[in-house]
Parts: structure tokens; sequence; C-alpha cells
């Protein structure tokens, strides 16, 4: 006897205390749902992971159904009321999350890289120094740099000295060959005159007929463009080759200045004074720079959670270097198209965008958050433990109330819910009232119309 009631008060304790922590939950499952005989212990029967709601509602259950056995092993067999622990029923707002984890980052992230084989002189940062674009970050050895210039401004240089030689030699040869056509034709035609009045002979006029027809061709080996005789095409291509070898050349030697394509901070240097630029340690970036004025995590939402995740929800985001505190951040940016989770899952993830609003807080880069994404919210309605839900076999569902220890099914739909808390509207207008003792987890052996035991609340 004293055992069971010793028994009782501990399982309304635990009642009274709210749900398990998820391993207490599992151990309790565990042990309740396995039975000693002989010595040994059976197998057992719960093997699966459940949802945190199926915890709750479970494990209030199994309490129920104990507290239960344990009263009518206390009545030495006899038929014995019921015992419940009810809650009063009262409005108040109930918000549904999504918890997720990622890192952070800053909003703004660039890696500074070079190919050119040259050697490292200065470093003008180090790792948490703040820079502004176009800031001087390395300076490296430029002799190599300065005479890739040399040697390709003296080859433009050629180019366009070649093409301006070939531009006069064309103008000249076509004046020349265009004042021989000039003198040919005037000579044909005079020796055609002659060659009617019988004056010149058919060989002389064969003759100018050749000369003439020689020098028309020696026309038309020229280029004319816009009326004008022009170089070969391709001297001019040539000048266009070695001008962007140039240019190629002079942006090298800018480049021996290494400088901050973003105004920001630098988190990470990974070369130092006397290696190669292009020979960084493990061939990382030379240095990479965030934005850190406004940082923002990098998430991934489940394919079966993404459609109730929207740009502008509000989020709620922890890490162990706050201490406990949270910082405010927003939903802003979903990407389109998913990807594979990996691990052989054949899940498909979503990268989700979240920016942190509130500033000048401990968050730093790098370090992995939790967020709570606020899915939706709803205010002044009626809020129930979700353990106080009845699932009927057709799939409805109802609230069990207790008016003079007598039992009431309650019809209700859920709306919002959250991992403790469900918003519920009763099927009929008025069915709910402020203050109604409500069954905090009626089990399947508690029916409508029955007689039950309200233990006394421990609050």
């Amino acid at each position: 006897m004293k055992f069971f009631r010793k028994k009782i008060e501990e399982e309304m304790q635990v009642a009274q205390a709210g749900p398990m922590a998820d391993d207490d939950f599992e151990k309790e499952l565990e042990h309740l749902m396995t039975e000693e005989h002989g010595g040994k212990k059976k197998k057992k029967l719960f093997k699966k992971k459940w949802s945190r709601k199926k915890k709750i509602i479970v494990g209030s259950a199994v309490t129920v159904v104990f507290l239960f056995i344990a009263f009518k092993s206390v009545a030495g067999g006899k038929s014995a009321v019921m015992p419940v622990t009810t809650t009063p029923l009262k409005k108040g707002e109930v918000t549904e999350t999504l918890s997720v984890s990622g890192p952070v980052q800053g909003t703004d992230s660039v890696e500074v890289v070079s190919n050119l084989h040259a050697e490292i002189l200065e470093l003008r940062v180090k790792e948490g120094d703040k820079v502004e674009k176009g800031q001087l970050l390395a300076t490296l050895d430029d002799k190599d740099a300065k005479k890739g210039v040399d040697i390709a401004q003296n080859a433009y240089d050629l180019a366009v000295s070649t093409y301006k030689d070939k531009q006069l030699e064309a103008e000249n040869g076509y004046a020349k060959a265009k004042q021989e056509f000039e003198t040919a034709k005037a000579n044909y035609n005079r020796t055609l005159l002659l060659y009617q009045g019988g004056s010149a002979t058919g060989v002389e006029l064969e003759t100018a007929t050749n000369t003439m027809n020689d020098a028309a061709r020696e026309l038309t080996t020229y280029t004319i463009k816009d009326g004008k005789p022009v170089a070969n095409e391709s001297y001019s291509l040539q000048i266009e080759k070695e001008a962007f070898e140039l240019e190629q050349k002079k942006e090298a030697l800018e480049n021996t200045k290494v400088t901050s394509p973003i105004a920001g901070t630098v988190v990470r240097v990974n070369c130092k004074v006397g290696r190669f630029a292009d020979k960084t340690d493990d061939d990382k970036p030379m240095f990479i720079i965030n934005n850190l004025d406004v940082l923002e995590m990098k998430i991934n939402v489940s394919e079966y959670s993404i459609g109730k995740v929207k740009v502008g929800q509000p989020v709620d985001i922890n890490a162990d270097i706050l201490n406990g505190d949270t910082v405010k951040g927003e939903v802003t940016a979903i990407s389109p198209t998913g990807e594979e989770k990996g691990g052989g899952s054949t899940e498909r993830v979503i990268p989700t965008t979240i920016r942190i609003i509130d500033q000048n807080t401990k968050l730093i880069a790098g370090i992995t958050a939790k967020a709570k994404i606020e899915l939706q919210k709803a205010e002044d309605v009626w809020v129930v433990p979700i353990s106080a839900l009845i699932q009927n076999p057709d799939g409805t569902m109802a609230v069990a109330s207790v008016v003079n220890n007598t039992v009431k099914y309650i019809p209700v739909k859920t709306g919002v819910e959250s991992d403790i808390e469900a918003e519920i509207i009763p099927d009929e207008e008025g069915a709910l009232t402020e203050g109604l003792q409500l069954i905090e987890a009626p089990s399947p052996m508690i029916t409508d119309g029955m007689t039950v035991h309200v233990l006394p609340s421990q609050q």
C-alpha cells in the first residue's frame, strides 16, 4: 500500500512538472514498456524516434494509465474512479516555429587572389583590420611585370610603325599606279585614233591595250576604303593584338599592388612576406574580406517545410556566444531551386538566407547559430497543451472538459500549433468558456460521460 501511494505521489509530481525532456522520455517510456519476468526483460516494444508532439501525448497518456492502475491496486481490485489532472482554459497566443541552424557570415564576402608568380614584398593588413574599397593590402615584386610592360610596349610601337609604313606605301603605290593607268589609258586612246586613221599598226594598238590593262590590274591590288587606299588589314589586326597584350601587361603591373575590392573586414590572411602570390597556404585566397556591418545566416530548409517559409518572416537567433540572449532576424531570400541533402538521403533541401537585423551584437562570422523562424502566430485565441487534444477514430479532434466530476467531450478543430501548445476552435459556438476545466492528458480509457476524480492542482 505504501509503495503505491508513494508511486502515485511521484507520478502526480511528474504530471504537474510538464513534458519530459527527450532523453528522459525515452528512458521512462522504455521502463514502462518493459516487463520483468523470471529475472529477464522482454524486448523493447518501441525503437523508433518520435516527434516531440507525439512524445507529449503518449507520455502523458501512459502516465494517466499508470496512475489508474495504481489507484485500482490501492483499492484492492475494487471499482475505482479514474484520476485526472485538469487545467483551466484560457486565451493567449501560440506561435508555430521552424528550428534550423547554419553558419553566420557577412552579407558581402570576397576572396582576393593573384595569378602573378611574384614575391610578396609587404603585407599592409592583418586579420581583423577594417579596410576601405581600393585600400592597399599587399605589395608584390614588380620587376618582371615592368619588364613585361616594356616588351609589350615595344611590340605595340613596332606594330604601329609598321602599319604607318605600309599605309604610306599603299598611298604612294596607289598614286603611282593610278598615274600609270591614266597615262596608259591616254596612250591607248591616242593609238586607237591613229590606228583608225591608218597611222598606227595593229601591233602598236595591241601593245597600248595591254599596257592599259596591266595598269588597271595594278590598281586592283590596292584596298580602297572610303575612296582612299589603306594598308593591308593584317597590319591593323596586328596593332589590335599588340594593344591587347600591352593592356594585359599593364594590368599585371597594376596587380602587383593588391587592393580590396570592397569595404569590409579582413577575416583571413593566407599569405606571407617572401612567398609567391600565386602559391598561398593550401592554395587558399590571399585574403578573405567580409562586410560584417550586417550579418546573415545561410540555412537549408527541408522540402517538407519550405512551403511554410516566406520572405519577411521574423526569426529569433541564438548561439552559445550570446550567453542565452537572442537576436532578431528576418528571412530575406529563398532559392528557386533545391539541392541534395546528402548523406545518402533522398530528401531535398532549399538554401535560404536569414538577415540578422539587430546590430552591435556578440555574433561573429564563422560560427554556427540556431534560428527559430516564426511561420505563423495566433493571438487572443483558446490555447491548450498538445497533450489535451483527443483524436477520434474518424480523425476529428476534441478536448475533454470536467464538470461536477463528469467528462464531456467538446468537438474542436486545431489552428496554429507550437511544439507544446495548440489553438483550438470549437465546432459549436460558445462551447468553450474562460476557466473551463480541461483534462490535461486524457487517455483512451476516458470516455464521454465518464465519472472521474480530479486530482488537486500542485501549483
